[in-house]
């Protein structure tokens, strides 16, 4: 997951950009604030990992913010202002999006920052910290640990999710949101109200179903997860 953190010195801006974030997978809302002095301390106390920063604030401006943070999280700036482009480029924000912002336009940007953010994950990071689980399974008091290269998908079943690796099925006493807070976002997404998947599985899309290796099951796409889905794919469309 990354995490985020939005700055705005006014609220009715926040809603849109937390609401957006809520509605993306991949992605924490840590915290929202319209002080970006205060806004400061969160980005190293909560190891925010994205900040969605207004321009023009009262207390402190956004290039000064950025100027301040040093590099230590990535930006996306937001503002009814072109005029600041420019220098927002010039300080390596990872985009720069116009109000009123669109959800579309708000995608594109973050999957910039998604290969800006996992590319600062070293080989080492991903193999110490992204390459298994620990699972409460239906036996009660057993834990299990889960390779992720082995998961095939996860559905969700009530109350309990279904891992499925090597054509065998395992139950987890949890639920899909808390479950997908705990992959990582580069290896995995939610596609549907029910299912999770790896995205280096997927081998085609036919409708509204995805196709994965190994796995004879429906994988429907909901529409409430596609915008996410397309936008990852499209990367490695030619047209």
């Amino acid at each position: 997951m990354i995490r985020c953190l939005v700055v705005d010195d006014e609220q009715h801006a926040i809603d849109i950009i937390a609401h957006y974030i809520g509605q993306t997978s991949y992605l924490e809302l840590v915290s929202s604030t319209t002080n970006p002095v205060a806004a400061l301390q969160t980005v190293i106390t909560e190891n925010i990992d994205l900040v969605f920063l207004d321009i023009q604030m009262p207390e402190l401006s956004g290039i000064d913010f950025i100027k301040a943070i040093n590099g230590t999280a990535k930006v996306i700036l937001t503002t009814a202002y072109s005029e600041f482009a420019i220098e927002g480029f010039e300080l390596d924000v990872v985009d720069y999006l116009l109000k009123p912002i669109r959800f579309a336009r708000f995608l594109t940007a973050v999957q910039k920052a998604v290969k800006d953010v996992t590319e600062k994950t070293t080989d080492a990071d991903v193999s110490a910290d992204e390459d298994y689980i620990f699972v409460k399974t239906e036996s009660k008091g057993k834990l299990l640990k889960i390779n992720l290269a082995d998961i095939e998908y996860i559905e969700g079943m009530k109350n309990y999710v279904a891992i499925y690796r090597g054509g065998q099925k395992t139950l987890v006493y949890t639920n899909l949101k808390d479950l997908v807070n705990h992959l990582p976002a580069r290896q995995f997404i939610r596609v549907h109200k029910s299912f999770i998947i790896p995205i280096n599985r997927i081998t085609g899309i036919e409708g509204n179903q995805i196709l994965l290796k190994n796995v004879t099951a429906e994988i429907l796409i909901g529409e409430n997860y596609k915008a996410d889905l397309m936008e990852i794919i499209k990367h490695k469309m030619i047209s």
